[in-house]
């Protein structure tokens, strides 16, 4: 039985984690943690998550909730994850992070525990969308320059951050695909009289709208002809599942700093 500690239990993927952790024969839930002030502090975490009470209550407290586990899943607020991942690395625990929009001081923070133990962090934890940034590496190596690039991605009306993580990681593996500078390259959003399209330009695109749980969309476009690579998430619980299949890989890995592309197997490009 795996002991999982799920920091960000009551936000919107942290009780979905807790909710398809439990439907696992593998996986118990040791321990819950949020933000202090939150309103469901000291409340049952399964209870929280639409589930059957299980006995673990939420807590502000991080370093109390720890010894309990074997493992941690991350999905809390940015600014909380380099203390959280100090915590992990001090007391030995493999840790997946799959909180977008970090800064580099944060990402930083990550690879200095991955020294001490094993992280997986991934921008999207759903299997899917991890073979569409394989396809996109793929798909721009292929057509080349002569194919314009755009990536779209809607989100709901919450998410903190914009373009989403996955917007960036597609832009990213674009660009290393064609073997050009993204920093140079990209464009994200578009407004006012700028004149025709760049030769070369990768437009980055974010829609916050409603309760739209995730969707990315690469558009390769040339005169006469357009290609197209979408995922639609129809349920955070395609994330939560992702990021358990990652708990139990990071839980047998070597210390180091780890992708889901190393959970799935995929190879290197």
């Amino acid at each position: 039985m795996i002991n999982l500690i799920v920091f960000g239990a009551a936000g919107r993927m942290g009780k979905r984690i807790v909710a398809c952790a439990i439907s696992e024969k593998d996986f118990r839930i040791a321990g819950a943690v949020e933000k202090a002030g939150h309103p469901d502090l000291g409340r049952d975490a399964m209870e929280a998550a639409g589930e059957k009470p299980g006995g673990v209550p939420i807590t502000a407290d991080p370093a109390r909730a720890l010894p309990a586990g074997d493992v941690v899943i991350d999905f809390s607020a940015g600014d909380a994850v380099a203390a959280h991942a100090a915590l992990c690395a001090r007391e030995k625990k493999p840790l997946v992070v799959g909180t977008t929009g970090l800064t580099p001081e944060e990402t930083g923070a990550l690879r200095r525990a991955a020294q001490s133990v094993p992280v997986v962090f991934s921008p999207n934890m759903s299997v899917g969308v991890n073979l569409l940034f394989d396809l996109a590496g793929r798909v721009a190596a292929a057509l080349g320059e002569e194919y314009d690039v755009e990536i779209v991605e809607a989100h709901h009306r919450f998410k903190a951050d914009a373009p989403s993580g996955t917007a960036k990681k597609l832009a990213e593996t674009v660009a290393a695909a064609r073997g050009v500078d993204l920093a140079k390259a990209g464009v994200y959003g578009r407004s006012g009289r700028e004149g025709a399209r760049k030769r070369g330009e990768i437009g980055v695109h974010a829609v916050r709208a409603g309760d739209i749980v995730g969707e990315h969309t690469v558009i390769f476009s040339t005169l006469g002809e357009r290609v197209e690579l979408s995922h639609r998430a129809h349920s955070r619980d395609t994330f939560a599942r992702g990021a358990l299949r990652a708990a139990r890989f990071v839980l047998k890995a070597r210390p180091g700093l780890y992708t889901m592309r190393d959970v799935l197997g995929q190879k290197k490009q």
